[in-house]
């Protein structure tokens, strides 16, 4: 094969390989990360302590719990005293240990309907039942001898998750993904041994796919902080953005982590690659016998000069 021929599709697979790479990432973040439910509850379990989650849940739980109250009793004139202790009572059940088993077992119940919804087909919403919760709040109201709590009603408060209309949308892009989370990956890797294998000078393509590596993990990189603008600023009114971006961040962790990792691989293959190259002279050539002023040996003794 012509040395052009093949530099050109040395090339041609290299770039191929570059910019399949922070595509695959994501996809395989995306098909693996997310949908094992025991990685999720564990991803998901340490934000049942972070402050903004635990603010959330306040505003949710107890301003539902105050509807509730509305609806069924008439004590509307006496809501802004209850109030405080209503919030204060689900301030103080976040932060024991029968929230965190709450937080967990709903994190699973939740993630396995959502998977169910996703493969199988279910065109219902997926929604969480928050009335565990509020059956936890009324009991502590009690313990308290707060007015009214006995007869707070414990409803089934089905917050929504996903909604039924965005069902079909989502679960063809989730099976896009499950596809794309294997092969992708897979193309990246094949596309970048090949375009080495058929360059001219392999060291170059070396550098110029780990440049593109680096450059590869950059943009996803780039691109996570940007979705997370974006999710926050599209978020309805009355959601908590703190909270949000903690859940976000805490779902995006392990593809932020594998973005750095192929940015610090590559520009550490592409740093050695060139030292490699600036530092590779040649050897110096040793001399036989020692010193110039040393006659070979056998060879004839050194004349002297007359006096």
């Amino acid at each position: 094969m012509p040395s052009r021929l093949r530099s050109a599709l040395s090339a041609a697979l290299i770039a191929l390989s570059c910019l399949l790479v922070p595509f695959g990432a994501l996809a395989a973040w995306a098909a693996y990360g997310l949908t094992d439910t025991g990685r999720y509850v564990t991803t998901m379990a340490p934000l049942a302590a972070d402050p903004a989650v635990r603010e959330a849940v306040v505003d949710t739980v107890g301003d539902g719990i105050l509807r509730a109250v509305d609806q069924h009793l008439d004590v509307r004139p006496v809501r802004g005293s209850v109030r405080p202790f209503v919030h204060d009572a689900v301030r103080s059940f976040t932060h024991t240990r029968a929230f965190r088993l709450a937080w967990d077992t709903g994190n699973r119940v939740t993630h396995d309907a959502v998977l169910r919804a996703l493969r199988a087909g279910d065109t219902r919403a997926v929604t969480v039942d928050l009335a565990p919760v509020t059956a936890q709040v009324k009991r502590q109201l009690a313990r308290d001898h707060v007015p009214l709590a006995a007869r707070i009603p414990v409803e089934h408060t089905a917050v929504a998750v996903l909604p039924a209309d965005r069902l079909t949308t989502l679960r063809k892009g989730f099976h896009v993904l499950e596809v794309a989370g294997f092969w992708l990956p897979v193309a990246a890797v094949a596309f970048a041994v090949g375009g080495i294998a058929l360059a001219v000078r392999r060291r170059r393509a070396v550098a110029a796919t780990a440049l593109g590596t680096a450059l590869g993990g950059a943009l996803l990189i780039l691109a996570l902080a940007v979705g997370r603008s974006l999710t926050l600023s599209d978020l309805p009114g009355g959601v908590s953005h703190p909270a949000a971006g903690a859940v976000y961040d805490a779902l995006t962790g392990t593809l932020r982590t594998a973005a750095w990792l192929l940015l610090g691989l590559g520009a550490v293959v592409t740093l050695a690659v060139w030292l490699t190259r600036r530092l590779g002279l040649p050897r110096p050539t040793r001399r036989r016998g020692g010193c110039s002023a040393a006659a070979p040996a056998g060879g004839p003794a050194p004349t002297r000069a007359r006096a």
